[in-house]
């Protein structure tokens, strides 16, 4: 059985929506990290997370860099060095990076796109969210491996389909006579202890009319169908894909990461959730067993999991493997597909289709990324990010909140140096396989401007200068042309 972990529970989601993101963006430049910690705090439901490393790292000490402003506070950090000429062109209708001298941004990213550390092939997209408009591409509708950079595919089709409001239920199921307790797994990996011994509570208050006598317990995980080992194989970076799990089956006190895993998610939680009935005074015997409600069950206890929008942005901050497939299956379940790979694929193919997303030549073979069959375009990725930063789809927000910030949180948290242009105006989803390095996100332009980015490389040799390539061509957006 696993060690317990608690995940602290997200706030509640703050208002602003897309046009919220581009106030946040721009303020972080103009204003200085402090200013632009304070507005992430106020601007979203991720407080336990990314919001709390921005304020952290904000708050930790001063950094060396940018424009001395009067009436800072001692001790307070410097403005971001990149402040004066934000603002300049916030009102302007189009982004004009192109158009600029030089040649524009191709002036700009091709060389970088051209680095050796990219590996053999390399592919871009950048758009000007504001309007729509492609500002930027090369081979942007070349289908690539895309890593966990496809986790915004996934978040996408699952907010569509769900909506960010959607909470996943456990419930126990106690049969007519009372001495059968089945409890049923509804696809929720994020299940903890806490959740598992309100079930138990709930139970035994239930059972308490008809005595406590030995009951049988069995668990139903049925609700996913299919192979429920991921293609590659038994991994520390993902556990079997099963309805009923906890703590995403960690067998450690993680809480993100790779990390030893259970064979046998299911039957795990079961015999956790025995314990902890036992615990409630309900003695169950003999061991739990596999199996579905008896006809006439009723449900005397749910747990709902947190809603859907703080699993998105977990999922893309930490780059969550396990609530990554639990939320394509449940796309899955919403388009009334079976709840598996093959059943995900589908779903979340077609709801990005009926988003009027380029989905010509993707392959989503899985929601997490760990499938190298998985193939996606820049064009796709950033045809979604513009999509979650306009005002028409305001479900889709937690696809920019989720993201990580760079030099903050998440797997950006320990990438781009404190003096990086790019620090704080990079918030970006990243993506690592052998031979394969990705980054997606937004970036806030020189003149105020929220840029969606996707840069896709293969045939890499060395994920760290990959990585350093990457992050010096979302850098290179925020100073564009100027």
């Amino acid at each position: 059985m696993s060690r317990w972990r608690g995940w602290k529970k997200p706030g509640r989601p703050g208002p602003g929506g897309a046009s919220g993101d581009r106030r946040f963006v721009a303020c972080s430049a103009v204003l200085g990290l402090a200013v632009a910690a304070g507005a992430v705090l106020a601007a979203g439901p991720w407080d336990s997370g990314q919001r709390k490393a921005e304020l952290d790292r904000v708050v930790a000490g001063a950094r060396a860099g940018g424009a001395h402003h009067q009436g800072t506070a001692p001790g307070a950090p410097d403005p971001a060095a990149s402040a004066p000429a934000v603002l300049t062109a916030l009102g302007a209708a189009e982004y004009v990076g192109e158009a600029a001298g030089g040649g524009g941004l191709k002036a700009v990213l091709a060389p970088l796109l051209d680095d050796p550390a990219l590996g053999t092939l390399r592919t871009a997209a950048v758009v000007d969210t504001a309007t729509g408009k492609q500002v930027y591409a090369r081979g942007a509708a070349t289908p690539m491996t895309p890593a966990s950079t496809v986790k915004l595919a996934t978040v996408t089709a699952a907010l569509s389909a769900l909506g960010p409001g959607h909470r996943i239920p456990t419930t126990v199921r106690v049969s007519k006579d009372g001495r059968t307790v089945t409890l049923v797994g509804g696809g929720d990996p994020t299940l903890d202890e806490a959740a598992l011994r309100d079930l138990a509570a709930g139970t035994a208050r239930a059972l308490r009319p008809s005595g406590t006598g030995p009951v049988t317990l069995v668990y139903d995980a049925s609700l996913y169908s299919g192979p429920a080992l991921h293609a590659i194989g038994p991994n520390e970076n993902i556990a079997p894909v099963s309805a009923l799990m906890v703590d995403e089956g960690r067998l450690d006190d993680s809480g993100k990461g790779p990390a030893p895993r259970t064979g046998d998610p299911a039957r795990d939680a079961a015999r956790a959730f025995a314990d902890l009935l036992g615990e409630a005074g309900v003695d169950t015997r003999p061991k739990p067993t596999r199996g579905r409600a008896a006809a006439g069950s009723t449900t005397v206890a749910t747990h709902l999991s947190e809603p859907l929008a703080a699993l998105a942005e977990r999922t893309l901050t930490n780059s969550d493997n396990d609530i990554a497939e639990a939320l394509a299956r449940q796309t899955a379940l919403k388009a009334g597909a079976p709840a598996s790979f093959a059943g995900g694929r589908r779903a979340v193919t077609g709801r990005l289709r009926q988003l009027g997303l380029p989905v010509a030549g993707a392959r989503l073979a899985d929601g997490s990324g760990l499938d190298r069959a998985d193939k996606v375009t820049a064009g796709l990725l950033t045809g979604l990010l513009a999509l979650a930063a306009g005002p028409a789809h305001p479900e889709l927000r937690p696809v920019l909140t989720g993201l990580p910030v760079a030099g903050f949180s998440g797997t950006l948290g320990s990438r781009y140096a404190a003096t990086s242009l790019g620090t704080g105006l990079v918030r970006a989803k990243t993506g690592t396989l052998t031979g394969v390095n990705a980054l997606a996100g937004t970036a806030v332009g020189p003149h105020g401007r929220l840029l969606a980015f996707a840069f896709l490389a293969s045939g890499t040799t060395s994920p760290h200068e990959a990585e350093t390539a990457l992050d010096a061509l979302a850098t290179a957006l925020t100073r564009g042309t100027r």
